[in-house]
């Protein structure tokens, strides 16, 4: 149970409903929507909302809970009207999670749109300057996403997100997640411990091991360097259970929270299913 383990959760019905749904099913780890992901904007949080979150009774059982941004933000989006709702929305999600105490948003970086990788990442980049300049006090830090690389989508290889780290203004408020689907279908191939092992350490050394803070656990439904971007449950996709071994196991990972993107009923066993072969991995 010491293991920070866990799985998205729905915030439906309030944000301290997903802790109550998180710790039915033994999570100690969560990562939430902090709106729904498929509207631009949302109203304010209550405070009755904010108080059933923060004072939940069993609210420190969940030894880490982080939010992700909603899938319509593109911080590398060419038209005008399309990017200026894209950093509106970050900054309220910022906002929002702020308001929550989450200590980072997963954000997928972006898409450049046909305008070429260069120019979307320089776009990117000062989009999220923009974002982070606007929001001096907020203490919630931005979590660049490892994507597949489907279509035009950035941050599908470490020296694109090194690139970003390096061209911001607010490093230090950035931070990464890495999703194994995402990874192996860029390419990686992260299929056995040996590739695994080297992989993230090619990580730590174009990103760098501190800036890791969360890791997506996911099989792929698509093969290697396909550049689609299509989850499975654990073990019975194209990576296979060596990459999830490793992840479990190693010392590094032991304070990074592992959370499950991989379909799910309303009653959540399929994560249960999951998180059960993944503590598994452990003996």
């Amino acid at each position: 149970m010491n293991i920070l383990l866990g799985a998205h959760t729905s915030i439906a019905g309030g944000p301290g409903k997903a802790i109550d749904r998180a710790l039915s099913i033994g999570a100690t780890a969560m990562q939430i929507f902090v709106k729904n992901n498929m509207q631009w904007f949302a109203t304010p949080f209550s405070d009755a909302e904010l108080r059933e979150f923060s004072e939940h009774p069993r609210r420190k059982e969940l030894k880490a809970v982080f939010g992700h941004s909603g899938y319509m933000i593109n911080l590398g989006a060419t038209n005008a009207d399309f990017h200026a709702k894209s950093l509106r929305a970050l900054k309220e999600e910022l906002t929002r999670a702020d308001q929550l105490g989450l200590p980072f948003l997963v954000l997928h970086p972006g898409a450049h749109m046909g305008e070429g990788v260069e120019a979307g990442l320089a776009k990117i980049a000062g989009s999220l300057d923009a974002v982070l300049k606007a929001l001096p006090k907020v203490k919630t830090r931005v979590a660049l996403e490892t994507t597949a690389g489907q279509g035009s989508s950035l941050g599908h290889t470490f020296e694109q997100l090194r690139l970003l780290f390096d061209h911001s203004a607010y490093p230090e408020r950035l931070c990464v997640c890495i999703d194994t689907a995402h990874l192996f279908a860029a390419g990686y191939d992260i299929s056995t411990e040996t590739g695994a092992r080297e992989t993230f350490r090619r990580f730590d050394k174009i990103v760098g091991a501190e800036r890791l803070a969360a890791i997506h656990c996911n099989d792929s439904k698509t093969a290697l360097g396909s550049r689609v971007d299509r989850h499975e449950h654990i073990g019975k996709g194209k990576i296979g259970l060596a990459a999830f071994r490793h992840i479990m196991r190693a010392r590094r990972f032991a304070a990074v929270p592992k959370v499950l993107e991989t379909p799910k009923g309303k009653d959540m066993a399929e994560d249960v299913e999951n998180m059960a072969l993944l503590r598994s991995l452990l003996d």
